[in-house]
């Protein structure tokens, strides 16, 4: 049996299994698929997204999360059971931009009909490393966006609000609940964004330079100033190949010429191309930062507000003289 096809065929036989019982009923939700205990189910496509979803909902919800704990959603290969979660799911909260480059085929493919809302809808993306205004394109090409806008707490600001006001058109029985989660949290959110403001403060300017492992900082860069030096996959996606030997050659000048004095891995990627970097440049290689996804429950950064002070916190005191 085809893999989703498959999906599909073990989604609907747990589903007859849940309306078989007393705890499941059918959901009154855009989709038509049911609900457990009376919650909607909810689809998150990251798991900072993920976080950001469960502190609005709250206990209304049932919150699926696809990429996980250090999961990297550029490179993600979707399982049978991310199609079942879909064909169950009411709501979808997807980030857009080009970061879920798996969805679209996972979604058709499952026969899911929930509602699919972009968190990302109004907010002005960014070109990727190495696209400049203007640039020609060959026919049939695009500029690379930007999807990475989390790094920016007024972006994340953003976000939740287009996460509340969704829940409450398809979820009107806890609107209220929904509002008010979301009032605390933004609250939470604005106190984060004025926490990084201030640290960065502390960083001499000459000293904000970010070199990392692919380009995910720039919405952070343009919000808090600081300088994107480079990345050592010269793209907005993981997915990239590494650098040939000329393009490392002339990212490591870049590097000395710019006097970086830290480079940063990411949690979602293999750190060993950033200790070569970091050899070659002559620079310190510093703890990785948690860039696409939270960590695992119960470390540092296994929350979007922990994630935040963990990277800004260590950007700080590595770029500090």
């Amino acid at each position: 049996m085809p893999f989703l096809g498959k999906s599909l065929f073990l989604g609907l036989i747990a589903s007859l299994l849940c309306l078989s019982t007393l705890g499941c009923k059918p959901s009154t939700n855009g989709g038509g698929q049911f609900t457990q205990f009376g919650k909607v189910r909810v689809i998150a496509t990251y798991s900072i997204l993920g976080d950001l979803v469960k502190n609005v909902a709250g206990d209304s919800t049932e919150v699926v999360v696809l990429v996980g704990p250090d999961g990297d959603a550029h490179t993600f290969d979707p399982t049978p059971q991310d199609g079942i979660a879909l064909a169950e799911a009411g709501v979808v909260f997807e980030n857009g931009g080009g970061f879920e480059t798996w969805l679209d085929k996972l979604y058709s493919s499952s026969g899911s009909k929930a509602q699919r809302f972009v968190v990302t809808t109004g907010l002005k993306l960014r070109e990727g490393e190495g696209h400049k205004p203007g640039e020609e394109i060959e026919p049939g090409h695009k500029h690379e966006e930007d999807p990475h806008v989390w790094h920016d707490v007024k972006n994340a600001i953003h976000m939740v609000g287009i996460i509340r006001d969704r829940l409450v058109e398809t979820d009107a029985a806890h609107a209220e609940q929904y509002r008010s989660n979301a009032a605390a949290y933004l609250a939470k959110l604005e106190t984060l964004d004025k926490w990084v403001v201030g640290q960065v403060a502390t960083l001499p300017a000459e000293r904000r330079k970010l070199v990392t492992s692919h380009d995910t900082f720039g919405y952070f860069a343009q919000r808090y100033g600081f300088q994107i030096v480079g990345s050592a996959l010269e793209s907005v996606s993981t997915e990239a190949s590494d650098p040939s030997a000329a393009v490392f050659a002339k990212l490591v000048d870049t590097i000395k010429a710019a006097k970086v004095p830290a480079i940063f891995a990411e949690n979602i990627h293999n750190p060993k191309l950033m200790e070569r970097l970091a050899k070659e440049a002559g620079v310190r290689l510093a703890p990785p930062l948690d860039t696409d996804a939270l960590t695992k429950p119960g470390e540092v950064g296994d929350s979007y507000e922990s994630m935040v002070r963990h990277n800004v916190t260590t950007m700080v005191g590595a770029l500090k003289p």
